[in-house]
């Protein structure tokens, strides 16, 4: 996986393009992750009765494709691409600008 629970991305594609945050969960098998505050859509839910459940206009986050986002290396800053390296059982994420371990 080249992105995991905590990193910080930018979103390169979309009505948010260009704002950043953190990864609060990523999908694997759909290849998506959801970032807090960014792609917020609207959602129109009906009281129901049976629940108690309250009705309205609900703001819910949607998750972000793989290839809408990009890593923000926390050594240099910059937004990369990430490479993996096996270190003999390890398999280890790198930055391809500063070339460092994330």
């Amino acid at each position: 996986m080249k992105f995991k629970l905590g990193d910080k991305v930018k979103i390169t594609a979309g009505k948010d393009k260009g704002r950043e945050g953190v990864i609060e969960k990523v999908f694997s098998q759909q290849q998506t992750v959801l970032v807090p505050g960014v792609n917020i859509y609207k959602k129109h839910i009906k009281p129901t009765q049976a629940i108690d459940k309250k009705g309205g206009i609900f703001d819910i986050p949607r998750p972000l494709g793989f290839g809408k986002i990009a890593l923000i290396c926390p050594n240099c800053k910059k937004v990369t691409r990430v490479g993996i390296r096996v270190e003999g059982e390890k398999r280890m994420r790198f930055c391809k600008k500063c070339n460092r371990n994330l």
